[in-house]
């Protein structure tokens, strides 16, 4: 079982505060060119930031300020990588209190397969 180490991602300025996110992008057996992928999509969205990336057992979690993006980074990543896996899930975060609407967090699990798995 690999150790995957946190790579390097851009790093936009938080306009929230430092813990703020909305979604979590869960990235299981990456490789360098979904990295790489990420990381375009990051510097065409500067408003996006990342808030934290906590390793897991066999990838890592990405904590993102927006679900928008989340979502449709999902898709993306889908579409570029034929052999993947993608789930997107929602919860209730919190109600709104002005507006009484749900707030939803949103997760986006993806994951690329080796060929025999296919």
């Amino acid at each position: 079982m690999p150790k995957y180490k946190i790579p390097k991602f851009v790093l936009n300025k938080a306009t929230k505060h430092e813990g703020y996110f909305e979604a979590v992008i869960q990235l299981r057996d990456p490789n360098d060119e979904l990295i790489n992928f990420i990381n375009n999509q990051l510097k065409k969205n500067p408003d996006v930031f990342i808030a934290n990336i906590l390793p897991q057992k066999n990838g890592f979690d990405i904590y993102i300020s927006s679900q928008r993006f989340a979502r449709s980074l999902g898709n993306k990543m889908k579409r570029a990588f034929k052999k993947s896996e993608l789930k997107m899930t929602r919860s209730i975060f919190t109600r709104n209190r002005q507006t009484s609407k749900d707030v939803y967090r949103v997760t986006v699990f993806f994951r690329i397969l080796d060929k025999e798995e296919s």
